[in-house]
């Protein structure tokens, strides 16, 4: 296996094992809860100490924030537009599974 195959599945399995912060916060649905770039606004929010993410986020911070925080901006950057249509209140109803 080469060095940088190698390299990125180390990268993905430390995501995976961390927790991804977007996903955590939109599964969240708490109210009041920040929605825009909100994975990455709970990453800065742990990496700078504070102290409520559950309170203030509605989800726990991941373990490694740092390690996070790249995905988390690419993940809320792709669903930006979803997020700035639930903050200007166009509802939808996406289901998914069976």
């Amino acid at each position: 296996m080469n060095k940088r195959l190698a390299s990125l599945l180390v990268i993905v399995l430390a995501l995976h094992l961390t927790g991804c912060a977007t996903a955590r916060t939109l599964d969240a649905a708490k109210p009041g809860a920040p929605v825009v770039y909100s994975g990455t606004r709970l990453d800065l929010y742990a990496m700078n100490g504070g102290c409520c993410a559950m309170d203030r986020f509605g989800a726990e911070a991941p373990s490694y924030p740092g390690v996070d925080l790249p995905a988390s901006a690419l993940l809320d950057t792709l669903l930006l537009p979803l997020s700035l249509l639930t903050v200007i209140g166009v509802g939808f109803q996406a289901t998914g599974g069976l």
